[in-house]
């Protein structure tokens, strides 16, 4: 059993993370006397379609002060217009925790996620710290870190290929959020291959084989599910014409390779870069949310190849992170960094690399992946 890092908050709250992130062990870890409501449990999902009002009388019975769990609420959104109710004539009488793997029917049937009486956090899969800082490397690269596939890793391709194919047929089928699940399982393959990379969405529509409307709405599906997320372009200096299209990341770099079909295939060096990215992005995902740091990430990259990959942004505070997956540190990877850092453009800068030593270079500590992680935990990367 791993020890997460995220405290529930005092009152009532959303937490939206992907599906096998441990959300519902976490909240039954936390929050052990809830009164829960699993809606994964069909029998629960009919009685309440029958009697809508048995949410209520469930709920006003139990003691003040008590927490109510909704569990995965996304399969009945109008529990929210009752949660809602309750909250504005009970007050803090009950405090909600709603769980959800996805966010687009909620968005389609235009809920309010509560007017704003409910605090929002984000569940992720493993940190590094989460893990004791005990792994190899290069088996998060390839496997990722969702807890189940960690717990037993002689088993993490066949689970990790069981994830893929149940967020095909319960997340998209079940959900209808399309029909043509062939072209579906298509776009995917080939956004995989796009990961951590400027997507070009046309191209992912010849290479797919799928219309670029299409194309384009399979990726809302992605971000509303919270397989992926965009990675929005940085533009420090505007007397420079810096490259504005998103990077797309997906949330693990397990599901990563199960997405491309590569999980029994060996880790290549071809492949490594991007992944480490894709790590390094959930690393510092997961430590905003855990810590409460909000601020925006973004990347930067020139026509002429300056680059970084990512810039975290809050008022006037910006940090830049630059990753390169080798294992030997060259003063070419941190020329882009250094002149931001030099310029002021960024406050603090970091790289984080898969060597073994702790560097200085022009002014950027240059970190091994586990030193940043903890540095990163500590609030001294962010903070």
């Amino acid at each position: 059993m791993y020890t997460r890092a995220l405290d529930p908050p005092g009152d009532s709250f959303f937490l939206f993370g992907p599906r096998g992130t441990g959300k519902s062990t976490w909240l039954r870890q936390r929050l052990p006397d809830a009164h829960w409501f699993d809606l994964l449990r069909m029998p629960l999902v009919l009685e309440l379609t029958r009697r809508p009002e048995t949410f209520r009388e469930q709920v006003l019975a139990r003691p003040k002060g008590s927490w109510v769990v909704v569990d995965e609420v996304q399969r009945m959104p109008a529990l929210l217009d009752e949660v809602h109710a309750l909250i504005a004539e009970h007050g803090k009488r009950h405090r909600f925790a709603m769980s959800g793997s996805s966010a687009r029917k909620l968005r389609r049937l235009d809920v309010n996620l509560l007017a704003g009486r409910a605090l929002t956090r984000r569940f992720f899969p493993l940190t590094a710290a989460e893990l004791d800082y005990d792994f190899a490397l290069d088996e998060l690269l390839a496997q990722g870190c969702l807890p189940r596939v960690r717990s037993e890793p002689a088993l993490a391709v066949d689970l990790l290929e069981a994830y893929v194919g149940t967020y095909l047929r319960e997340e998209i089928q079940q959900e209808a959020l399309t029909k043509d699940t062939a072209a579906f399982a298509r776009f995917l393959e080939v956004a995989a291959l796009c990961n951590g990379q400027v997507v070009n969405v046309a191209g992912v529509a010849r290479d797919a084989g799928v219309a670029r409307p299409t194309v384009t709405r399979f990726f809302e599906v992605l971000v509303d599910t919270l397989i992926g997320t965009w990675l929005p372009a940085w533009r420090p200096r505007a007397r420079i014409k810096e490259v504005q299209h998103p990077k797309f990341y997906v949330f693990d770099t397990g599901v990563v390779r199960g997405l491309s079909g590569r999980l029994r295939e060996p880790l290549e060096s071809a492949e490594r870069g991007h992944l480490f990215e894709t790590l390094v992005f959930h690393e510092l995902r997961a430590a905003v949310n855990q810590q409460n740091l909000g601020g925006e990430f973004s990347y930067w990259r020139t026509p002429s190849g300056s680059e970084l990959d990512f810039v975290w942004e809050r008022g006037k505070k910006r940090v830049g992170i630059e990753v390169k997956a080798g294992k030997q540190w060259r003063g070419e990877f941190g020329a882009s960094l250094a002149a931001l850092l030099a310029e002021k453009q960024v406050g603090k800068a970091f790289a984080v690399y898969g060597g073994k030593e702790r560097l200085v270079d022009r002014g950027v500590l240059v970190l091994p992946f586990v030193e940043f992680a903890r540095e990163l935990q500590a609030g001294r990367v962010l903070g």
